[in-house]
């Protein structure tokens, strides 16, 4: 794992342990309007692993959520993220700059995916 970002003011919370649950309080806590979505992940996961007799489903949905927790828990760095995920989709956005910001969005999602060890 890499050390965690630097940032002025700090995390908004600790960050969770990766089960349904502590993510599921972590998201009501500081992305509540993104519950919904987690419960809806964690209801096809679940019935994806049994239809499937694999934790595969639950293991990629506790790595979604806890790299989405991971990012939005530190302000500075949520900023950054959707600043270059909104430039990246801009239609009208300068080319060069649109993949410098995809280039980013990338950047921060494994960071923040290997900060938590997925």
């Amino acid at each position: 794992m890499s050390s965690q970002p630097v940032e002025a003011a700090g995390p908004l919370i600790p960050m969770p342990q990766l089960t349904p649950d502590a993510l599921r309080a972590a998201v009501a806590q500081i992305l509540p309007s993104r519950l919904p979505e987690l419960n809806e992940h964690l209801a096809n996961a679940a019935t994806s692993a049994q239809r499937t007799s694999s934790v595969g489903p639950l293991r990629a949905f506790t790595a979604h959520w806890g790299t989405v927790i991971n990012i939005e828990r530190w302000p500075q760095r949520a900023a950054r993220f959707h600043a270059c995920e909104d430039l990246a989709s801009d239609p009208q956005a300068d080319p060069e700059a649109a993949r410098a910001a995809a280039s980013e969005v990338s950047r921060i999602l494994r960071v923040a995916s290997e900060e938590i060890g997925t």
